[in-house]
């Protein structure tokens, strides 16, 4: 039979794992192309400090 983990481990593991992925977002941007005049859409997953930085470049 498995042994029950203690809630003070618990919250240690949580510490050690911080940064591990609920800061990142997954951001969606529609990008025209010029020639068709179809928009196709880039996708990725950056820091959500980022997100501004990510819709503000032309490209």
């Amino acid at each position: 039979m498995a042994k029950k983990v203690s809630k003070n481990s618990r919250v240690g593991q949580r510490a050690a794992n911080a940064g591990s992925g609920k800061e990142h977002v997954k951001v969606v941007k529609a990008v025209k192309d010029p020639v068709t005049g179809k928009y196709t859409y880039k996708k990725q997953i950056v820091h959500k400090d980022d997100v501004k930085a990510f819709f503000a470049d032309a490209k």
